[in-house]
């Protein structure tokens, strides 16, 4: 089952990311897709937040990969950000597996590339409405509402409440 929120700007997307992360757990793969400056690494920042992870979470571009151990007894955020990933093969040797089942773990730009990582996975798509074909950077500054489409993959994600994330408060 897919669920579509819109989150009227940053903030309530960071906001969205807390209140997603009190639904992860250790083993958790989580998909983001949306364009650029749709809003990934700050839902990102929001589920590292929500999870008491140290550090800034900050968009992985040139690093690829960043760990975020956990402040506390929850697990640790794993990072990635896809997109200069050309191939599964590139994905493999990041070796996400081997922390995939004590972390969680976010990856941007990941479509095509990681679900064989997890047969159980949660996908979420960010969609941020702008003109033209380019965002430029007054747009990536401004508010704007995004779209966030929420889909649990596999027989972890068969009974939460995606819908439950709607509304509720950080």
């Amino acid at each position: 089952m897919t669920v579509t929120l819109t989150v009227p700007d940053a903030a309530a997307t960071r906001a969205l990311g807390q209140r997603l992360a009190g639904l992860l757990r250790a083993g958790d793969l989580v998909l983001l897709t949306g364009d650029l400056g749709a809003g990934k690494t700050t839902l990102t920042q929001g589920i590292g937040a929500g999870l008491g992870v140290r550090g800034q979470v900050a968009s992985p571009t040139f690093i690829i990969a960043r760990v975020h151990p956990a402040l506390g007894a929850g697990p640790d955020l794993v990072h990635v950000d896809a997109y200069r990933l050309a191939s599964l093969e590139e994905v493999d040797a990041l070796d996400l597996d081997t922390s995939l089942a004590e972390s969680v773990t976010v990856v941007e730009w990941g479509e095509g590339k990681v679900e064989p990582l997890a047969v159980d996975r949660l996908e979420v798509e960010i969609y941020r409405p702008r003109g033209g074909t380019a965002a430029s950077p007054d747009e990536l500054a401004a508010p704007a509402p995004r779209e966030v489409r929420l889909r649990g993959v596999g027989e972890r994600w068969a009974g939460v409440d995606l819908a439950a994330l709607a509304g509720q408060p950080a």
